[in-house]
């Protein structure tokens, strides 16, 4: 999968994207991330992207050309046209389901406006998506840009080390996570759960997919509300047969 990111501060994504897990998949080939300087596609001598808005108004906009220059650079070589997305307030809310839906697409470009924007022009031109992180504002679309990018590419396979990773964590399965422990046993006169060192798998997924809907209740009652607990039971079912006899017993069943 391909992301290319049209944004005026390519380094501040770059330290982001070598890092960690999204950096290893980069490196190994997994996933392609290209951020790209919108000013060195700028016409002007001082390589000025952006103007003051016509009709006034505080701030300064980015201009279309330069925008669009950078954007025909990076697209001509492809095959077709790239899914492209502008990261603004105006946008649809992104969610997990939005991530699944992106992950299908084989080359998206995003665009990270700054000051106030950018030219409703290039936006009509070439933003196929425009999406928002949530109800406020950033000084740029470069934070947003990036933890897109991330949620996406963890879905993309070879990127996690276990499908496991995503498919049964906190919002991608509808549920808030359940608390996890590591050592020491007690820390500041707080154990760990009984149930946790028990070894019983069956008692121990019980045990978390009840700390799941008790958490989300609690905090999130409008994903509460959506879950289907009759559905939730079934998944929690044959996740404890697979965990406690390696997937021999669901092999059985089907």
């Amino acid at each position: 999968m391909r992301f290319d990111v049209l944004t005026l501060f390519p380094v501040m994504l770059d330290t982001i994207f070598n890092e960690s897990i999204i950096g290893r998949a980069r490196k190994n080939g997994i996933i392609n991330i290209e951020c790209h300087n919108i000013r060195d596609y700028s016409e002007n001598k001082h390589r000025k992207v952006d103007d003051t808005p016509y009709g006034g108004g505080m701030g300064m906009l980015m201009a279309a050309p330069p925008i669009y220059n950078c954007y025909e650079a990076v697209t001509n070589s492809m095959d077709s046209k790239p899914h492209t997305i502008y990261v603004s307030p105006k946008g649809r809310l992104f969610t997990h389901k939005v991530a699944e839906e992106l992950v299908q697409k084989e080359n998206i470009v995003i665009l990270c406006g700054h000051y106030e924007g950018v030219d409703q022009r290039i936006l009509d031109e070439i933003v196929d998506d425009e999406i928002s992180l949530g109800d406020y504002v950033l000084t740029g679309g470069e934070l947003a840009a990036a933890i897109i990018v991330d949620a996406v590419s963890r879905l993309v396979d070879g990127v996690l080390s276990d499908s496991e990773c995503h498919e049964k964590e906190s919002i991608a399965n509808g549920l808030l996570e359940f608390p996890q422990y590591t050592r020491p046993y007690e820390f500041h006169g707080a154990k760990v759960p009984d149930v946790l060192l028990s070894g019983d798998h069956a008692k121990i997924e019980r045990w978390r997919f009840e700390k799941s809907l008790e958490i989300t209740k609690e905090r999130r009652p409008d994903l509460y509300e959506k879950v289907d607990i009759r559905e939730k039971e079934q998944e929690l079912k044959k996740y404890i047969i697979k965990a406690c006899t390696g997937g021999e017993a669901n092999a059985k069943e089907k």
